[in-house]
């Protein structure tokens, strides 16, 4: 049987020019202080994020490392960068995400790494999430298939995996080489295939993280180019055919809307 890790998991967050963001998302996590630590990784910040001047902003018992990068190479390298990192402490089971202004439930940590703990064939595991335009209000909650078998079905058409929710096994993404480098925009889709590949994933049936969301946002900037890079994800890892065409024509619809009905589709359903 292995030795139990120091800690239960990292959690990692890269950050550019969000420190607003950043502390909002360090004040809501909750966990046992003894068994997590944060890493940051600062990726070419104008700022500089600094561990003393953050701890005393967030003015909680929180253990913090910031991994500095003195130019911006985009999120797709700071995560592997920090992935890296995290492997050589090599002190932690699991790796859990994070993104600058979303913020956690007190139990999302409780609950995800229990899940992993008790169930071995695991190895992603994500929650459904609630996105909310912090200016306007306005919000819905991304609701998803739960178990294995339906999340891969469904996988075929969408990533159901929210980025900022995931937590998952260390040995299994060292396995698989990190996030793939190749899908700009779409990174953390092929990433989750990669890893639904190797073992079973599962999402929490309850919304235990709140995501910032505006029609001025980089994701709803970036939507062609986004959806561009979800079709060349379905193309290499979704292995069904018949929902590999349906996804494409599902994508192709999203393509041809514009970003603001997009948006309020969304909101529709909440």
């Amino acid at each position: 049987m292995a030795p139990l890790k120091e800690f239960d998991f990292c959690l990692l967050i890269p950050c550019y020019n969000n420190r607003a963001g950043l502390l909002r998302s360090l004040q809501s996590v909750h966990y046992d202080t003894a068994r997590y630590y944060v890493l940051i990784v600062d990726d070419g910040s104008e700022e500089a994020l600094e561990v003393a001047s953050l701890k005393t902003e967030i003015d909680k018992e929180m253990s913090l490392y910031v991994l500095r990068k003195t130019v911006n190479e985009g999120i797709t390298k700071a995560l592997n960068d920090g992935l890296k990192w995290i492997e050589i402490r090599n002190d932690v089971q699991y790796v859990a995400r994070l993104d600058c202004g979303d913020t956690c439930a007190e139990d999302r940590f409780y609950k995800q790494v229990k899940l992993l703990n008790t169930n071995k064939q695991i190895v992603l595991s994500g929650t459904w999430c609630v996105f909310r335009d912090p200016v306007t209000g306005r919000g819905y909650t991304y609701r998803t298939p739960t178990g294995h078998e339906a999340i891969v079905r469904g996988m075929h058409y969408r990533n159901l995996f929210m980025h900022p929710a995931i937590i998952f096994r260390l040995t299994t993404a060292k396995v698989i080489g990190y996030y793939p480098e190749d899908f700009e925009y779409a990174e953390d889709y092929a990433f989750c295939w990669c890893l639904l590949n190797k073992g079973e994933g599962h999402i929490i049936e309850e919304a235990l993280v709140c995501c910032e969301i505006s029609d001025t946002g980089i994701s709803l900037r970036n939507k062609r180019k986004q959806l561009k890079a979800r079709w060349k994800v379905i193309k290499k890892f979704a292995p069904h055919t018949i929902r590999k065409i349906a996804g494409y024509i599902r994508l192709l619809t999203l393509f041809l809307l514009p970003v603001q009905v997009t948006l309020w589709l969304k909101l529709l359903k909440k």
